[in-house]
């Protein structure tokens, strides 16, 4: 007896010593973590331009443009015309210049030494429209030097084009929805304008987005548990494995190892929280299921990781696997999304299995309490004498036999298991049969924010009144002896303007006279397009002006910001030719080995490919005829698919472990009742959970991230509930043993059926 006293005071000691070692060392990652996510802002890459391959056309074009200017540059446009629409007057267009011309010399913000002009390249460009109506105001940016941070840790472009704006209001009077004496609307666009909005919008993600994700969260935990303490260990698991992956990603980034974009960052916060909340909803239950068992809670706990370690990490491995393939990508955007994605799960991971018990167990034998006021006890089990020896054996109560929602549910698949498969699998059909109507062509530039936005109406107005294409146009490097030959094609092309040499000065600013600048025996062709740039319609007219210019000249590289567009579309089709297999491949390696079954692993997969065909059918008719969005960009379908098939595999993943681990006790058809019965009610809080925490994406006003939003929230709702609570088990069932072929399982007789259904037999 002293010796099993000692036994126990050393386990007692033990355990204190590991909840104590993890509590310590989270509390260290909360505390550096928690700083390095508030400054991923600052090591973000949001230019389209980076990311693009080196092979892509206009990369090589960009590389050879180079030669011809001293500094690359980003063009900041202020757009001016009198607010009742009449002509600018000599008045308006001499207070425009002068403000123009005193405006670099402006202070930089406070904490900063030196004026605007030191960001600044060239001479400031004045020009009145052709129809006399608006003014233009040409600023460039030294791309160099706009990659800088100032000390206030904003971004140059953002803090020039918000300096920008203060003045003209403070100094004009003019503003997109005011004028002031002097009569005149204002608004900045132009890339730099695009690019300081963009930072706008994606400024959200650092408090709004984590805060609306977390608050929807939490009070879904609330109503789960029932509980004033449980919903917050949880949360704050998933806060500090958020300061872990924030932590990580933050120094490989500022250290150029990956790169990290608005997008990215978005994602990685969801991830984190939706697979934190759904790993520690998993052991959080088989906890509580436990504590029903066993007097100790250490013992429970001890219990629930041996029998949820599996299925989380398979879960979590299947993720990382998926979100991994993105490497594959041309597309540096999606490539660096892969890393931080699979930093996040294994963050979450982390958090689930190590600090999440440690929380639950922090009071010792009392740990109990958090789940006051429904905290579970011991069930009494019911003593029958055996029928060869006089002995007691115990029988606890069947979940299967409860009269819960999810246990008549279980039994009402099991009778109607081939029904049930059949109905569900031909509603899924009917919404892919939509599929083919999503447009996940390319959006045009102003079409990606969901609010109103300065850029955007200054385009607007920019393109009513000048040459849009003459601000941003497509770059063609030829071979000095070609120049002729491919001026006249790309003239000969539907919307081209013009084409003019490269001679120094701004194309569509000031006249030509100079020579023509030839470096290395190549000659830049700069060429005007009636559509802007930024616009899908440029996008069309760029690829027929390649094929013209190639034609002429196989040498000839065409470049600028539509071709970057252009081939950003090509790569991200590519990628998703490339990427859709090799993730459904990998997943299938890994739902073998978990599930030691080809047939098992084959028929999830199904399940979860049709389920995301389904989600993006639906989405196609939301986005067309009830929210009316222009399009989508080629990549929301890879992003889609990445994280519906990982992510939905995954609830399929908690049922089906389940279902072997009955299965191997009671046989495959009784094991479906069971499982789906012990399971359904924690796999669909985790559904809720994630679908709420990618929803919370749609409160960043941008097209892309609402797109996504819905279209993995809906897919993993319709994956939960539908899927995985009748589609899957429902097959399983209708297969019986020869599900888990060819192990062992598939050969094992089916037995217990009694037991769990009597009234499947």
């Amino acid at each position: 007896m002293i010796l099993s006293m000692l036994s126990n005071r050393r386990s007692t000691l033990l355990r204190a010593v590991l909840v104590g070692v993890a509590l310590v060392v989270w509390l260290g990652i909360g505390s550096v973590g928690g700083m390095a996510q508030g400054k991923l802002s600052q090591v973000q890459t949001n230019d389209a331009s980076a990311f693009l391959p080196s092979s892509a056309e206009s990369t090589r074009a960009a590389e050879e443009s180079k030669g011809f200017v001293d500094t690359e540059t980003l063009p900041a446009l202020v757009v001016l015309q009198p607010a009742d629409g009449s002509e600018v007057t000599p008045d308006q267009l001499a207070a425009v210049q002068d403000w123009a011309e005193a405006f670099p010399d402006e202070a930089l913000p406070p904490g900063n030494e030196g004026t605007w002009s030191d960001y600044l390249v060239g001479e400031v460009a004045v020009v009145p429209s052709q129809d006399g109506e608006a003014i233009l105001v040409a600023y460039s940016l030294d791309g160099a030097s706009s990659e800088e941070l100032l000390a206030d840790e904003e971004g140059v472009t953002d803090s020039f084009v918000l300096a920008l704006r203060e003045s003209l209001e403070s100094e004009l009077g003019a503003t997109a929805t005011s004028a002031g004496e002097l009569g005149l609307q204002a608004w900045v666009t132009g890339p730099a304008g695009f690019v300081a909005d963009l930072v706008t919008a994606f400024g959200g993600i650092d408090g709004v987005l984590l805060l609306v994700a977390l608050g929807a969260v939490l009070l879904i935990l609330v109503l789960v548990y029932r509980s004033p303490f449980l919903p917050f260990v949880v949360i704050l698991t998933a806060v500090f494995a958020l300061c872990l992956a924030g932590l990580v990603v933050y120094n490989l980034a500022a250290n150029g190892t990956l790169v990290l974009n608005g997008q990215s960052q978005g994602i990685l916060s969801i991830l984190v929280v939706g697979a934190s909340v759904d790993y520690a909803l998993l052991l959080v239950a088989r906890y509580r299921e436990e504590l029903a068992h066993v007097e100790h809670p250490a013992e429970a706990m001890k219990r629930a990781l041996r029998a949820c370690v599996e299925p989380i990490a398979a879960s979590a491995g299947t993720v990382i696997a998926g979100v991994l393939c993105l490497l594959l990508s041309d597309l540096g955007s999606n490539r660096s999304l892969g890393p931080v994605a699979a930093i996040g799960i294994a963050s979450a991971l982390l958090g689930a299995l190590t600090l999440l018990p440690a929380l639950l167990l922090v009071f010792g034998k009392r740990s109990r309490i958090l789940f006051w006021p429904r905290a579970p006890r011991p069930v009494p089990v019911v003593a029958h004498e055996a029928d060869h020896a006089h002995v007691d054996t115990t029988v606890e109560p069947d979940p299967a036999d409860g009269t819960g929602l999810w246990p008549r549910l279980a039994r009402f698949v099991g009778r109607k298991a081939r029904p049930v498969w059949i109905v569900t699998a031909l509603a899924l059909a009917v919404g892919a049969a939509f599929l083919p109507t999503l447009n996940a062509s390319g959006t045009n530039q102003v079409d990606i924010f969901l609010t109103d936005v300065d850029a955007v109406a200054g385009e607007e107005v920019l393109a009513e009144h000048f040459p849009a294409g003459s601000v941003q146009p497509a770059i063609v490097i030829v071979d000095e002896a070609d120049v002729d030959a491919v001026t006249t094609a790309a003239e000969g092309v539907d919307g081209v303007e013009s084409v003019t040499p490269y001679t120094g000065a701004p194309a569509g600013v000031e006249g030509d006279t100079a020579a023509v600048v030839v470096v290395d025996g190549r000659v830049r062709l700069d060429v005007a397009t009636t559509a802007s740039a930024d616009t899908q319609d440029a996008v069309a007219t760029v690829e027929e002006l390649r094929t013209a210019v190639h034609g002429a000249s196989p040498t000839a590289l065409v470049g600028g910001a539509a071709a970057e567009t252009l081939d950003t579309n090509l790569a991200s089709e590519r990628d998703l030719r490339v990427i859709v297999p090799v993730v459904l491949l990998v997943i299938g390696v890994i739902l073998m080995f978990l599930l030691r079954s080809v047939v098992a692993a084959g028929l999830l997969l199904a399940a979860n490919v049709l389920s995301f065909a389904a989600a993006l059918g639906v989405s196609a008719i939301v986005f067309n005829h009830v929210l009316g969005f222009a399009g989508a960009d080629p990549v929301v379908p890879l992003f889609a698919f990445v994280f519906l098939v990982a992510l939905g595999v995954d609830y399929s993943i908690f049922l089906m472990t389940r279902v072997r681990e009955e299965s191997l006790k009671i046989g495959t058809r009784a094991g479906v009742v069971r499982g789906l019965a012990v399971t359904g009610g924690v796999i669909t809080s985790a559904g809720v959970v994630l679908a709420v925490t990618f929803a919370a994406l749609g409160v960043i006003p941008l097209l892309f991230l609402a797109q996504i939003a819905f279209i993995v929230a809906f897919g993993v709702l319709l994956d939960t509930l539908v899927v995985r609570s009748l589609l899957v088990p429902a097959l399983v069932h209708d297969l019986g043993r020869r599900t888990w072929w060819p192990s062992a399982l598939s050969r094992h007789q089916e037995h217990g059926l009694h037991k769990v259904a009597p009234d499947l037999e």
